[in-house]
């Protein structure tokens, strides 16, 4: 299949891509920059979770989100690269979430209705990596 070919639907899901990995960067710059009275309004046991976050993670969470921006603005710029920086979003939400499911105590500050959100960041990181990859299989990106 060409460029010429590409499905109608292509652009609405690049687009919806970008606009969900801009949510992404709204939430890590918020947590990056969170002013000091948002952190005196959390409790004591969030406090000490947010402020024991390895620099690791925090690195994790900047190349997702970051790395999921442009990955996505790639897509609608038809970019064939696109595939290899959502893999590295994607490795980079894999690190973010080990994290929270397997050492640190979030759920027990947050309770585990917390685990949504990560695992639906999970399934549309793998998502955007298929994507990427069959857009590039089909010709759909150059």
């Amino acid at each position: 299949m060409t460029t010429s070919n590409r499905p109608k639907w292509y652009m609405l899901a690049a687009i919806l891509a970008f606009v969900w990995n801009i949510m992404g960067v709204m939430a890590y710059l918020a947590q990056a920059f969170m002013p000091a009275e948002a952190l005196a309004a959390m409790t004591e046991a969030q406090r000490t979770l947010y402020e024991s976050t390895p620099a690791w993670v925090t690195a994790a969470f900047a190349i997702a989100v970051w790395g999921g921006a442009l990955g996505s603005l790639l897509l609608i710029l038809k970019k064939s690269i696109s595939h290899l920086v959502l893999l590295i979003s994607l490795i980079g939400i894999v690190v973010q979430q080990t994290w929270i499911f397997f050492i640190s105590n979030s759920f027990e500050v947050y309770g585990t209705g917390q685990s949504v959100m990560p695992i639906m960041v999970l399934i549309i990181g793998v998502w955007l990596v298929w994507f990427s990859r069959k857009a590039k299989a089909e010709g759909w990106t150059n």
